[in-house]
């Protein structure tokens, strides 16, 4: 009846997103992020030092990052330890008791994510954040009628409140790479109904793409225009790193020298535009300019592979 152990997936890049029934683009004057049920209670089911759920949080904290930068409200949604079996009602007959006042820690939101003073937390009573709650009221007096969903349950709370928003005449966007589930596949059956019935599927990098904060326009300039080299990606990597060209080390971890997740999926995407196919799993197991060059030259054309 509780929530099931959750094992590791792979996140979908952007290359495993169903296609969009609408050509809907995200506009910062019109958005609000929800960060959907990040408690601790929920992520416990992924166990501990679940490499899926680090990229996960990584991503939400891009996403954050580019709402502070843009002036978009952030708004939470976490349940209460506090409910009555009569408020949890048929909650309890589909799910347990779900959250109880024995261990109301797990209540909070995990600490990579903390709410500061200016976001907003709304109470979750059911799966839509809409229900029972002031969610439609505060984007109406926002003014905004788009809305980015990130967080978990994908299939469950996630497709639910995209649902909700739809039906409500606000333009819902999940965020593929952002939001997490029990399995690959009911991940996958969250994007393709959202993407086919209710709303828009995009990853991070659509959202964040080119506001990252502190980034300035010639480190995201990509390089699908010319020809993909060793020495080109290392340039890439040094605009990014900050590190003198002279000391840097081809052999060495580009995670300890600062490169992270987003930055990651920036070259995934300028890659299958080129026709490299390369996800972020395969990437993470050899953080190196050395390793990555050489899962790359095997998908270049002969006579290039050398340069």
């Amino acid at each position: 009846m509780s929530i099931p152990a959750i094992p590791a997936y792979p996140l979908p890049i952007t290359n495993s997103v169903p296609a969009n029934k609408v050509n809907w683009s995200i506009e910062a004057k019109r958005s609000v992020l929800l960060i959907h049920d990040m408690q601790e209670y929920f992520v416990r089911f992924y166990g501990e030092n679940n490499p899926m759920i680090g990229q996960l949080q990584d991503n939400i904290v891009a996403l954050r990052d580019w709402a502070k930068l843009n002036n978009v409200p952030v708004v939470y949604t976490a349940q209460s330890s506090q409910q009555t079996p009569e408020e949890r009602a048929l909650l309890n007959d589909m799910w347990g008791p779900g959250l109880t006042t024995t261990a109301p820690e797990l209540q909070n939101v995990v600490a990579q994510l903390t709410p500061d003073e200016k976001d907003t937390v709304l109470v979750k009573w059911r799966y839509s954040a809409f229900q029972r709650s002031d969610l439609e009221v505060l984007m109406q007096n926002w003014q905004r009628d788009q809305l980015i969903i990130c967080g978990i349950y994908a299939h469950i709370g996630c497709l639910t409140t995209a649902l909700d928003a739809f039906m409500r005449d606000i333009q819902p966007f999940m965020i593929a790479d952002a939001v997490a589930d029990f399995s690959e596949e009911e991940h996958h059956m969250a994007l393709k109904y959202v993407a086919t019935r209710c709303g828009k599927v995009c990853n991070v990098i659509d959202v964040v793409g080119q506001k990252r904060p502190n980034v300035t326009s010639s480190e995201v300039i990509p390089s699908e225009a010319g020809t993909l080299t060793k020495a080109s990606l290392q340039q890439r990597l040094l605009v990014w790193l900050d590190e003198d060209p002279e000391l840097f080390d081809p052999d060495e971890n580009l995670i300890d020298y600062g490169l992270d997740s987003i930055q990651v999926m920036t070259l995934i995407s300028e890659w299958e535009k080129q026709g490299i196919t390369l996800s972020f799993e395969e990437l993470a197991q050899a953080p190196s300019l050395n390793a990555w060059w050489e899962l790359i030259e095997s998908q270049l054309e002969p006579e290039v592979r050398c340069a």
